[in-house]
């Protein structure tokens, strides 16, 4: 059976997470690690925007300052994400593009969000797969309900997948942060929120322990995949190399603030 690295559940502020997927793309890049799939969670809680997108088009800057809710930029594309401390897990998968079997984007997203389809499974919340629109990146939803978005990231050969899978969901938090152009007031965005997105709690009615969803989803990736996952910690080289990430250029206002053009 193929082995695949996992990198067990951490917790990091936005600007390493983000510095230590982009490490991990680099080392596969190189041939210096195996495919691998990562969990981690954000503290302090973080607004990540895609990779082509405006801040102050996207985020309440001022709120998250005063809140101490870090903004950091992905190199994912994708729509601007509200990630909690304690209200979700996000994973991440980095792996040749090959090994999936296909060139195509959403064929690829299907396979990936199998795991995230399998692990709601094991919780009891039954989800499916949402191909997306020019607009929104695949997803998969309950109903019509989003309960985990997804963006990718390809180079070398090598893609990054990397999304959030929601426990419980604050809608009135989330969009004290997010901007929506077309809302006058949080309550506005968060009725019709309501109807788009849900989480494992919410379809559940019950709350459920970070522990228990994060066994359940490398038994649900394990499934999917239909490979052994060893638990490994990350390589003094992609260690290093994230820490240089992380500060020159995560958490840098030239990276995170300035707009930076598609191409």
């Amino acid at each position: 059976m193929t082995v695949w690295r996992l990198v067990e559940l951490e917790v990091n502020d936005g600007f390493t997470n983000m510095a230590i997927d982009e490490a991990i793309v680099t080392a596969r890049i190189e041939g210096l690690v195996p495919n691998t799939l990562r969990f981690f969670r954000w503290k302090p809680s973080a607004v990540s925007i895609g990779r082509f997108q405006d801040v102050s088009n996207e985020v309440h800057v001022e709120n998250c300052q005063s809140h101490g809710v870090d903004i950091v930029r992905r190199i994912t594309g994708g729509g601007t994400v509200y990630h909690d401390s304690q209200g979700e897990i996000t994973y991440s998968v980095v792996a040749k593009e090959e090994d999936f079997g296909t060139t195509d984007v959403v064929q690829a997203y299907n396979t990936i969000c199998n795991g995230l389809i399998e692990a709601a499974k094991i919780l009891g919340v039954k989800a499916g797969f949402h191909p997306g629109d020019p607009k929104n990146c695949p997803n998969i939803a309950i109903e019509g309900k989003k309960i985990s978005g997804s963006a990718q990231f390809h180079k070398g050969g090598v893609l990054l997948q990397h999304g959030t899978f929601l426990l419980e969901a604050d809608l009135e938090k989330m969009f004290t942060f997010l901007r929506v152009p077309w809302t006058q007031t949080v309550a506005d965005v968060v009725c019709v929120a309501r109807e788009k997105l849900t989480s494992v709690q919410d379809e559940l009615g019950k709350k459920v322990l970070i522990q228990e969803a994060y066994e359940a989803l490398v038994e649900g990736f394990e499934k999917a995949f239909g490979v052994q996952l060893r638990r490994e910690g990350l390589t003094a080289y992609e260690q290093r190399l994230a820490q240089k990430l992380r500060s020159d250029k995560f958490s840098t206002e030239e990276w995170n603030f300035k707009t930076v053009p598609e191409g």
